[in-house]
């Protein structure tokens, strides 16, 4: 609820004032984050601005293509075991760099590979016609399909973390940033 009203916030514009070095003090010993928000290192989809939230209040694992391996999974596991984070947000966003790449098949140094991660949602989504990046709507549906991929993803390589869904201590949910309008979509 907390991330829901802060992006309402966001998109109207009447964000929380906040002074954030009296939040530096109050966070410097200690940090009590509630949400963990793997999104995309895209510029315009900047957890903490588009859920209006403040210093201490999310951790932010951010990737191109908001996918998990096992060094992501392992933070996603502290943010909730060890610091009590209580729901992980996978946050995929519109007109992904990342997901374009990976429709057009770059190859580019260690992109290629990262890219690959990325490969199976593009295999997910069914559509005749041009599957490339120049296809906007074949790449929502490439970006939604990564999204879902993930949040499962996480419930099959951490026990840890499904576990602690099955238990109810933590939700797992997916969401979509919509680049041009700053709305985000919940699944």
């Amino acid at each position: 609820a907390a991330l829901k009203d802060g992006n309402k916030r966001f998109v109207s514009g009447n964000m929380v004032k906040r002074d954030l070095m009296k939040q530096v003090k109050a966070t410097g010993y200690a940090q009590y984050p509630l949400a963990t928000v793997v999104s995309c290192i895209d510029s315009r989809a900047g957890p903490e601005i588009v859920f209006d939230q403040g210093i201490g209040d999310v951790f932010s694992a951010r990737i191109a293509g908001n996918f998990v391996n096992e060094d992501m999974l392992g933070s996603l596991e502290f943010a909730s075991k060890a610091a009590g984070s209580k729901v992980v947000v996978v946050l995929g966003h519109s007109s992904c760099g990342a997901i374009k790449g990976a429709c057009d098949d770059v190859v580019l140094g260690n992109l290629t590979g990262m890219l690959a991660k990325l490969k199976p949602a593009v295999a997910d989504v069914s559509l005749s016609g041009d599957r490339t990046s120049k296809n906007d709507a074949f790449v929502q549906k490439v970006a939604e399909a990564n999204v879902k991929r993930t949040v499962n993803d996480i419930m099959v390589k951490s026990p840890v973390l499904k576990a602690m869904a099955d238990a109810g201590e933590i939700k797992i949910v997916g969401a979509m940033l919509d680049v041009k309008t700053g709305v985000v979509t919940w699944y």
